[in-house]
C-alpha cells in the first residue's frame, strides 16, 4: 500500500468512526495505519536533515542530521565535540 493509499484509508476510517463508528478490527487497522504513516513522516524528515549543511559563525560546516542524533543520544557530534 502506497502513501497516497495509506491517508486515503486513514481518512476513511476516521470519517466512518465519527458517522457510525468501527468495529475492532477497523480500529486496529486505524491504529497501525496511523503509526506506519508517523514512522514515515519521521523518516522523511531524516532523511531530509540529513541532506542539510548549515555553516556555523566561526566557518564551521555542521550536518543537521548529525547534529540532532547527536543531541538526542546525548553523544558526540560530527566533530567528536560534545553537543550541547
Amino acid at each position: 500500500m502506497n502513501m497516497d493509499e495509506r491517508i486515503r484509508r486513514i481518512n476513511e476510517l476516521y470519517h466512518k468512526s465519527k458517522d457510525v463508528g468501527l468495529t475492532d478490527a477497523e480500529k486496529q487497522e486505524q491504529d497501525r495505519l496511523r503509526k506506519e504513516y508517523a514512522a514515515s513522516v519521521r523518516a522523511n524528515l531524516k532523511a531530509q536533515l540529513d541532506n542539510i549543511d548549515v555553516e556555523n559563525e566561526d566557518g564551521t560546516i555542521e550536518n543537521l542530521g548529525e547534529k540532532y542524533r547527536a543531541k538526542k543520544s546525548g553523544g558526540p557530534g560530527k566533530n567528536g565535540e560534545e553537543q550541547d
